[in-house]
């Protein structure tokens, strides 16, 4: 598999990315190979991610060092335990010796800790419960210790009447600690605990993954912690990881860097500037430009005389506590003593430095304005050891207050599903990402800072292209952009203009902060040029509609960096704010609401696999596979939580609960589907084959239901008539044609493919023809919002090589821009001097409903049936004026 490095990534650091193989080339036991564009083996550490059914590998995950990957490398297999005779001829390269054990990380386990040996640093891992690292060695110096997490909560209360907040600390215990991958390149830590208190109370559990590559000097950690606090009393006042740095020589030896807006923000800890005794002002501009000021004689008489009488600048605080405002403040040792503003400034990346004449320690979080707010805390630098704290929430800001915008639902004007309270934070998570690193330097160069932290920022990635992605069906049915036609290149503009206004709203709208980033809005409001932030179920989007799975397949189909980025993004958050990980709701994701969590709906749509598999098999991120373990046995929640509980009488039920086709059914699919590629596992196949089974013994198959009730110990669906819940089109508008197509394949299973191609041939029927042909079996029930039902029409088109019902298809689908919004589709308006923007660019009519679904089903009928597509937009335009109505009801 040929690979590039995507554009917005960095250029330095080690990197894992995914290849995937044509089904029945590659056995369990081959190994792999990665050559660079000049034909050098470059060393790689590998595992499987997913297998075809046959047993054969579908995806695999390899780490290695981009700085001898460079541009455009290529993985190769090999059979089991061979290598090629070019590695064979050449000799005593890096590859050869880490193949013959002679080198790579070595790691040990004893009862006491983990020891792992990279080459250059040693890390001390203890099993004491309360440290994440016990010390980091190079050589016999100790460059850190002591590493723990940390957690604030804070308060409120009222006392004789005042209000009143009580800040309460805690830090890590009851931590475990296993080597979750090990290799001779990389080395994964996990730990998992839960913070403790001095009563013995212990609050927010969290999973600390600390990775370690071959040769390198920085230590890389991706936190998450899991909120099981009470709302009314536990607000989130800090959250980070704290370790100590030694630090060695003169106290005017002492530097801090923290990169600003523009820039690098430099000092000492004690300023060689002095207004009585005077010290030469060489002295001092040595040490400003970070050079090692070495003193003897009357001058070093001097500084001393000097450093008896002037201020200790012992603790800095670094906090981003909004998209538009960081602050800088230090301050002397006395707690009583105040804080000083050293400087303000928008956004800083966040990088930071500090140093002594024992060397130096940098340290960086990951979207740090963009995921405010952010911080660093660094004290006692006037000591031998200095105290780092990095705070994915900073103590400096204001606390998180998890309680809910109301005390009672607003169902019918503000579209929140039902009128009593449904928020609970209880078992949200939050994933963030830092690094630390150390040098040899007195304080690391600017660009070394700032480099650093472009590393964290935007680590490199490599991908394939498009067209190889699409000649394996990576993740299903998809096109590739065409520009053939006109018609082609207008949906090809459509398609850029929705990707570009979301990502460029991001930044308009300022949809920042740890909880938000990466959500999108659900509604726009044209009347206050605002989108609908404060409407009940019109606010956060939480994927209604699968904008994941439009944006993911944007990228496939384009490569392109910015959109991988937005669906990362998009990815991360969905994947932890918007659903539970424990509790009572596990397994479950909230509906879209005012808080990502308001909205008393509970479904299992909003947490399935399918939105985030993309992101996994593409980067191998190892977080994901926590969650999809989570999702594993899924269909277990819904005897706590039945969908469809509050429409249907217990009394009368004879499975337990209930599951529509889509989105409930198809949504476990996607979660069984992705365990049964992850580990081979049949058991999860069979789960599948037990409710496809169901569905073909209904009397429409699945153009029956979709309401079903739904036996979660046995996974058996059983009809129930032509009822359904919320309307027709909720069974395909969420993912379920997606994982149906992809299951298809997998299954080899015709009849099922048959299905799919009916149920797009049914949902385009004329309304008479659907109640002949069910013998008026469906009654009442519509087939809603077709144009969200374009890709299964063009399936069954392509199927069934009707080209009749492509033209339908094709129809309906045009007809939402072409009839509603002229030739214009996507094009945004320009307002001066409005919603607080001097320029607003704005899509009047806009929701992230109608542009995930639009351009989803585009990008999957351009797939099946682009050559019924009208050539010209003359011909689309007479397309869609020769629709008969019958063909597009409005829901």
């Amino acid at each position: 598999m040929k690979l590039h490095r995507l554009a917005a990534g960095g250029t330095k650091g080690y990197t894992t990315w995914g290849c995937i193989w044509e089904k029945g080339a590659c056995a369990k036991e081959m190994d792999y190979v990665c050559r660079n564009a000049a034909g050098e083996e470059v060393p790689m550490q590998s595992r499987i991610t997913a297998y075809w059914p046959d047993g054969s590998v579908k995806w695999t995950a390899h780490t290695a060092d981009s700085a001898l990957l460079k541009e455009a490398p290529e993985v190769t297999w090999v059979g089991p335990g061979i290598v090629g005779e070019k590695e064979k001829r050449r000799g005593d390269t890096v590859a050869e010796r880490l193949r013959s054990g002679s080198e790579g990380i070595r790691w040990e386990e004893t009862q006491d800790g983990i020891a792992i040996d990279n080459g250059v640093l040693t890390v001390r891992i203890g099993k004491n419960g309360t440290t994440l690292f016990d010390t980091v060695w190079e050589g016999d110096r100790v460059l850190a210790c002591g590493a723990r997490p940390v957690l604030l909560l804070e308060e409120p209360s009222v006392w004789n009447g005042n209000s009143v907040k009580t800040e309460k600390r805690y830090e890590g215990s009851r931590i475990s600690a296993q080597l979750e991958e090990t290799g001779k390149l990389q080395c994964i830590v996990k730990f998992m605990g839960c913070h403790e208190n001095g009563a013995g109370e212990t609050k927010i559990p969290f999973i600390l993954r600390m990775r370690i590559n071959y040769r390198t000097r920085e230590l890389y950690f991706t936190h998450t912690f899991l909120y099981d606090g009470d709302e009314n009393r536990d607000f989130l006042k800090g959250l980070g990881i704290r370790f100590d740095v030694p630090l060695k020589g003169s106290i005017y030896n002492r530097h801090i860097k923290v990169m600003g807006d523009h820039g690098v923000f430099h000092e000492s800890m004690v300023s060689l500037m002095s207004w009585r005794p005077r010290i030469p002002q060489g002295i001092y501009e040595r040490q400003i430009s970070g050079e090692r000021v070495t003193l003897t004689g009357e001058e070093l008489a001097t500084v001393e005389k000097v450093l008896e009488d002037t201020p200790y600048w012992s603790k800095y605080d670094i906090c981003q506590d909004s998209a538009q405002h960081f602050c800088i403040r230090k301050k002397l040792r006395p707690e009583e003593c105040c804080y000083i503003d050293s400087l303000h400034g928008s956004r800083t990346d966040g990088g930071v430095a500090i140093g002594s004449e024992s060397g130096s320690v940098l340290m960086s979080i990951r979207d740090f304005w963009e995921k405010y707010p952010s911080g660093y805390t660094v004290e006692s630098m006037d000591t031998d050891i200095a105290g780092c704290t990095l705070w994915f929430w900073s103590p400096s800001a204001q606390p998180m207050d998890f309680r809910h915008y109301a005390t009672r639902g607003y169902n019918q004007v503000c579209y929140e599903g039902y009128d009593y309270k449904g928020a609970d934070p209880v078992g949200i998570a939050c994933t963030n990402e830092c690094a630390i690193g150390f040098r040899d330097d007195l304080i690391p160069t600017d660009q070394e800072l700032t480099e650093f932290t472009e590393s964290v920022k935007h680590p490199v990635q490599y991908v394939g292209t498009p067209e190889y992605y699409h000649e394996r069906r990576a993740f299903g049915y998809w096109s590739l952009p065409s520009g053939g036609t006109e018609t082609e290149r207008w949906l090809e503009k459509q398609l850029e203009e929705a990707f570009v206004f979301y990502r460029d709203e991001v930044e308009q709208r300022g949809w920042y902060g740890m909880f938000n980033y990466g959500d999108f809005m659900h509604t726009y409001d044209k009347a206050r040029h605002q989108w609908r932030y404060d409407i009940g179920g019109y606010a956060w989007d939480n994927t209604e509609l699968v904008p994941t799975l439009w944006l993911w397949l944007y990228f496939m189909r384009t490569g392109r960096a910015d959109v991988f980025e937005l669906a990362a993004r998009l990815s991360r958050h969905a994947s932890e704010v918007d659903v539970y990980h424990m509790g009572r709701y596990k397994g479950l994701g909230s509906r879209h609401n005012v808080r990502h969590w308001g909205c008393p709906c509970k479904e299992a749509r909003i947490a399935m696999a399918a939105h985030h598999r993309f992101y996994y098999y593409l980067t191998g991120d190892r977080r994901l596979e926590d969650i999809f373990e989570e999702l594993k046995d899924n269909e277990l929640s819904f005897l706590n939580r039945d969908p469809l509980g509050d429409f249907y009488d217990k009394k009368e039920m004879v499975y337990p609960s209930h599951a529509r086709s889509g989105p409930d059914w198809s949504s476990l699919c996607s979660n069984w589907m992705t365990r049964w590629e992850r580990f081979d596992d049949d058991a999860y196949r069979c789960k599948i084959e037990i409710g496809i089974a169901d569905i073909k013994n209904a009397p429409l198959k699945l153009v029956s239901g979709p309401d079903f009730e739904f036996d979660p110990e046995s996974c058996h669906l059983r009809y129930i008539g032509e009822c359904t819940t919320g309307g027709t089109h909720l069974q395909i508008c969420m993912g379920a044609p997606q994982i149906w197509m992809e299951l298809g394949d997998l299954l080899e299973d015709e009849e099922w493919k048959s299905m799919l191609a009916e149920y797009g041939r049914f949902y385009y029927l004329p309304r008479e023809e659907q109640l002949a042909e069910s013998g008026g079996l469906i009654g009442e029930r519509e087939f809603t919002l077709p144009f969200m039902s374009a890709a299964m029409g063009a399936y069954g088109a392509a199927y069934r090589k009707d080209r009749v019902l492509a033209e339908r298809t094709w129809r309906t689908l045009l007809e939402t821009l072409i009839f509603e919004r002229d030739l214009n589709g996507f094009a945004h308006d320009e307002l001066a001097d409005c919603g607080n923007r001097k320029v607003l660019r704005e899509i009047p009519w806009i929701s992230t409903n109608f542009a995930a679904q639009f351009c989803l089903n585009v990008i999957m009928a351009l797939e099946f049936i682009r050559e019924s597509l009208p050539a010209t937009l003359e011909g689309a335009e007479e397309l869609v004026a020769g629709a008969d109505e019958m063909y597009f009801r409005k829901a």
